[in-house]
């Protein structure tokens, strides 16, 4: 949920940052034609390259602020037992996915969380919290850790980016679809474009941005249940299941391991709303479908 959560804030900025710079630089003027008429095809065109390149600036900015935003201590030369053996044990795990090692670290959480993120699966960031490192057995750990080097092997991240770009061209086409009407139709502005366009389009770049996370949450729910299968292949399927049950068992208990709903590792809870925006499935449908699998 960290790596979704943190692609998608810095996303939502960088969208809505594109567009103040679009604004201030006049770049809109590819929505007239002599004043009056509407280019759809050319403001497409031009949403295109900005969201696109405000999924892929998110995607290269993924490592970074997740270091930044969660404070993680990177593993260089390891200190403790426990920092040799989570090394050894990702550098493992990387070898039987066929990817490059990743970068390692531990970020200060009580809660049992992990996650994974970059923009290539050669250059990739894989963190464990310090609770789910003291907390769960080393067969579970090295589980959680399939899970994320699953999500690495696959691709997960650049998947995501190629939708989360196809998502931002119609946030901003339609923000400025909305702006032009508001501007010439409500406004009855006929000379270029006015505040009313300059405001509306901003503000519903921030509104169908949020809409947006839907559809992309949609799609990291789809990409768990792969995620699952590779943690399963790669440290077994009883591990798997057993560090899902773990968490499923920690997050039903999260006031007694302090565990905030918005920070749980592998599952959210609560109204439908938090469900249909969470990047992970429930836990029990991920359980049940490595037991299916298995049998």
């Amino acid at each position: 949920m960290l790596r979704i959560g943190l692609f998608l804030l810095t996303n939502i900025a960088v969208l809505v940052l594109a567009g103040i710079v679009m604004n201030l630089l006049g770049l809109n003027g590819i929505l007239a034609s002599n004043g009056v008429d509407l280019d759809v095809g050319g403001l497409l065109a031009f949403c295109a390259v900005f969201g696109f390149i405000g999924s892929f600036v998110s995607l290269f900015l993924s490592k970074f602020m997740a270091k930044r935003a969660m404070g993680v201590h990177m593993i260089e030369q390891p200190q403790t037992a426990d920092e040799r053996w989570l090394l050894d044990t990702v550098k493992e795990l990387a070898d039987k996915a066929g990817i490059g090692m990743p970068e390692v670290g531990i970020f200060p959480a009580p809660e049992s969380n992990a996650f994974a993120t970059g923009w290539n699966r050669n250059e990739s960031l894989v963190a464990v919290s310090e609770g789910l490192l003291h907390r769960f057995s080393r067969e579970e750990v090295r589980a959680v850790l399939g899970h994320e080097i699953g999500h690495v092997a696959n691709g997960d991240m650049i998947t995501l980016s190629l939708i989360q770009g196809v998502v931002n061209t119609f946030v901003m086409f339609f923000a400025r679809l909305v702006g032009f009407f508001v501007d010439r139709v409500i406004l009855k502005n006929e000379e270029g474009l006015g505040i009313g366009y300059y405001i509306t389009s901003i503000v519903m770049d921030i509104v169908f941005g949020f809409i947006a996370m839907f559809i992309v949450a949609w799609f990291s729910r789809r990409r768990e249940f792969r995620a699952d299968e590779a943690g399963a292949n790669l440290a077994g399927t009883n591990a798997m299941i057993g560090a899902l049950a773990r968490l499923k068992a920690e997050s039903e208990a999260g006031a007694e391991v302090h565990m905030p709903s918005s920070m749980r590792a592998f599952g959210i809870s609560g109204n439908s709303m938090a469900m249909m925006l969470s990047s992970h499935p429930p836990l029990a449908d991920r359980i049940l479908a490595l037991q299916n699998r298995a049998a």
